[in-house]
């Protein structure tokens, strides 16, 4: 008998308890009410809790590139602490169940040795687990572990209603990754994937009025390609675009992890600052520009080419008070380069 049929069965046999209906019926209220993921994550382990008592819930997602499990969101021991950890599919508990996409279920009565790789809920120990996967259109998702659960309550038509719970759970999240990339679609740019102008306004407006609210400096800085028109010349487009997208990627990894990157157009370029006023913005500029011609980036062809960019750099209070004398005190800044020989970076 299917663990679906469990349920039914007992819900002709008993009537089903009405705190589990209630469960079931809050828990699909609140997942089709909602698109953003942190907030679906909590959502389910606030009512697996409430449906299952035990030591621990862990709910952990799947990182396609990497082929590892992180742990999402925790109740009931200390998230902090798995904050950083990693659960390679295979190994352990839920990375058999990733692996598998089948639910383990290891009772008090039995010993596994998958259970040594589970993190114990301090200072206790981790002596059953429930793990079971949450299954998308493409495969396993993410995996649900429930830790040292009440004996009482290992039952089919537990197990049978944490799976319904599962299965709507998985639809939620994948809902909600749908509905993020869409919006990613809106505001990047599709050469780049750096994000677009429009995105840069939007943001730029909610960082000035936030500095005006709370006195919060913000800079800018404005960067275009030198000559860069000879790439296309000489290479063709298709190495032209190629290398506007690697010039992207690299001034993404050279922005600070608050900073956001924009493709302005054409081959021109914006690293927005947050929280960052004018000297530092000039030094991390620098930093920046440096880097970013030191960097030899070989084409899918074996060409290898090296970018110059003139910066112009701009900053909230001092250059002005809107998006576009901002934009424009940056820009103009820029254009002073171009006129002076190019390759450097204007500061003021």
């Amino acid at each position: 008998m299917g663990l679906l049929e469990s349920v039914m069965k007992h819900a002709q046999e008993t009537r089903v308890p009405l705190d589990d209906l209630l469960v079931f019926h809050q828990l699909a209220r609140s997942l089709t009410s909602s698109f953003d993921l942190d907030s679906i994550l909590r959502t389910i382990i606030d009512h697996m809790e409430s449906f299952i008592e035990a030591d621990m819930w862990t709910l952990l997602m799947l990182e396609e590139s990497s082929q590892e499990l992180y742990y999402a969101i925790a109740a009931g021991g200390e998230e902090a602490s798995l904050h950083d950890l990693r659960v390679k599919v295979g190994e352990g508990v839920a990375g058999w169940v990733a692996q598998n996409g089948e639910t383990l279920i290891v009772p008090e009565t039995e010993k596994d040795n998958r259970l040594e790789d589970v993190p114990a809920p301090n200072p206790r120990k981790v002596r059953s687990v429930i793990a079971m996967p949450l299954r998308g259109r493409k495969g396993v998702i993410g995996v649900i572990e429930i830790l040292n659960p009440r004996a009482d309550q290992l039952t089919d038509y537990t197990i049978a209603f944490l799976h319904i719970l599962a299965d709507h759970a998985a639809i939620a999240i994948e809902n909600a990754r749908d509905v993020s990339r869409i919006q990613q679609l809106t505001i990047a740019d599709d050469a780049t994937k750096l994000y677009n102008v429009r995105h840069l306004y939007e943001v730029l407006g909610q960082e000035l009025d936030r500095g005006a609210r709370y006195g919060i400096p913000v800079s800018l800085a404005f960067l275009d390609l030198d000559r860069f028109k000879l790439v296309n010349d000489v290479h063709g487009h298709l190495v032209g675009s190629e290398l506007l997208a690697r010039t992207g990627a690299r001034l993404k990894e050279l922005a600070r992890p608050d900073d956001m990157c924009f493709r302005y157009g054409g081959d021109e370029f914006v690293v927005l600052m947050p929280e960052t006023d004018a000297e530092t913005a000039a030094t991390e500029a620098r930093r920046m520009h440096r880097d970013l011609m030191a960097t030899q980036f070989e084409m899918k062809n074996g060409l290898v080419l090296t970018v110059s960019a003139s910066v112009g750099l701009a900053c909230y209070p001092r250059d002005g008070d809107s998006l576009h004398s901002i934009i424009g005190a940056a820009d103009a800044r820029m254009y002073t380069v171009k006129t002076g020989g190019r390759g450097q970076v204007c500061a003021d």
